[in-house]
């Protein structure tokens, strides 16, 4: 008999022992977290990412980082150390919020935020349309861009 494979979500929290390294890297659900394993991939210690947090007004320890890297922070961050985080990882704060919110809070953007109404109104008939529909108005789109203009 087979045995069956654990459970790695996140209500998994009797769990003592630490979660793969390379588990870790490959998991989906933890934006914020990669953020912080992307910096340090990039040769930016966790003391240096203190130090950072430190110089922009919103200290965050070293073990926070480390912590945060390794998936096993279990409460969203309060608002200041979000701040904190993002000057250490040179991110802007709301990328860096709403990797948390995605982590911690089940967020699902919905919204298109930052663009003007025609790009909402593109979006919004492109949603409603069948994929065959929606492959043939991705090729003209990128057809055009392969013209060049007079």
């Amino acid at each position: 008999m087979a045995a069956s494979a654990p459970d790695l979500g996140r209500d998994d929290t009797g769990r003592s022992e630490a979660l793969p390294e390379d588990l870790v890297h490959d998991m989906d659900r933890d934006p914020l977290s990669r953020l912080v394993r992307e910096v340090n991939d990039t040769g930016v210690s966790f003391a240096q990412m203190a130090e950072r947090a430190e110089r922009g007004g919103h200290p965050v320890s070293k073990a926070y980082f480390q912590k945060t890297a390794s998936n096993v922070i279990t409460r969203a961050p309060a608002a200041d150390v979000l701040r904190g985080m993002a000057e250490a990882l040179h991110k802007p704060l709301r990328v860096v919020q709403r990797a948390a919110a995605i982590q911690y809070l089940d967020y699902r953007a919905t919204e298109l935020s930052g663009y003007d109404d025609d790009v909402r109104v593109i979006v919004a008939h492109l949603a409603g349309m069948r994929p065959g529909e929606k492959r043939r108005w991705r090729a003209m789109i990128e057809a055009v861009e392969q013209v060049e203009d007079d």
